[in-house]
């Protein structure tokens, strides 16, 4: 059996398994005590002001990032698909604009503009992946059904306070994504950028979750500041791949 074949075996097994382990769960709320960050100190009027300015890196990542699809002619991209790159990039411009909404009064309402752009990047990258390991034409079949799943999940969340369906969203694209980089050939040299941003991503849940933990042990910035610096990182080294690579 060749890597094709055994790869498209391994993703879609693995999209099915997680879709059906998420349908038989029962509804997950949204915790309350979610919101209850550990760092809340207010500086020049800005409450929970670390939590607010991290997000500065998504904002300069996303729009550098749209400014290389948009006008730069070095950037190596699919170009029948520039849309999703310009969806991933916008969207990771926009989570600083939510992010730091969300931080500012943090409750269950604001979440939802946090998590509406945040459902775009991850189902804008998966596209991204699938369209340069898989197919450029499964990519675009496949673009608008993911990105409205991802918009849908973040309602569906907020209407009936079930996480289920942004669980998926959020955590499908971390177990897909590395059966198609080892399975499949890119159209692109320099894939490691896809390692790099899949490795951070797990990094920054991890300081996330132990938020007050890492507060405590660094004293001056929390695990959740620390996340969305890093992440921006992540999505900043993507970037510089994209411009330093080649066609296969």
């Amino acid at each position: 059996m060749d890597n094709k074949k055994t790869g498209s075996i391994a993703v879609i097994s693995t999209t099915i398994i997680s879709i059906l382990i998420v349908l038989l769960l029962d509804p997950i709320k949204q915790n309350i005590e979610y919101h209850n960050f550990t760092d809340q100190r207010t500086y020049f009027g800005i409450q929970n002001f670390w939590n607010v300015i991290s997000n500065i890196p998504f904002l300069l990542v996303g729009v550098i990032g749209l400014y290389n699809i948009i006008y730069s002619t070095k950037i190596k991209i699919i170009t029948s698909l520039k849309i999703v790159y310009i969806l991933f990039f916008l969207a990771v411009s926009i989570v600083a604009i939510g992010s730091s909404y969300y931080h500012i009064r943090p409750d269950n309402a604001s979440l939802v503009w946090d998590r509406l752009p945040m459902s775009i990047a991850f189902m804008s990258l998966l596209t991204i992946v699938i369209s340069e390991f898989i197919s450029p034409k499964i990519g675009k079949t496949l673009l608008w059904p993911l990105i409205s799943t991802g918009i849908l999940s973040v309602f569906y969340w907020h209407s009936v306070d079930d996480l289920r369906l942004y669980m998926l969203v959020q955590f499908l694209p971390v177990l897909v994504i590395p059966l198609i980089l080892l399975f499949f050939k890119s159209t692109f040299t320099n894939t490691y950028a896809y390692w790099f941003l899949l490795l951070i991503y797990v990094i920054a849940k991890l300081v996330e979750h132990f938020d007050t933990e890492t507060y405590n042990v660094l004293f001056f910035i929390s695990g959740h500041s620390i996340k969305h610096v890093i992440v921006a990182f992540g999505v900043y080294l993507l970037l510089t791949s994209y411009n330093n690579r080649e066609r296969t």
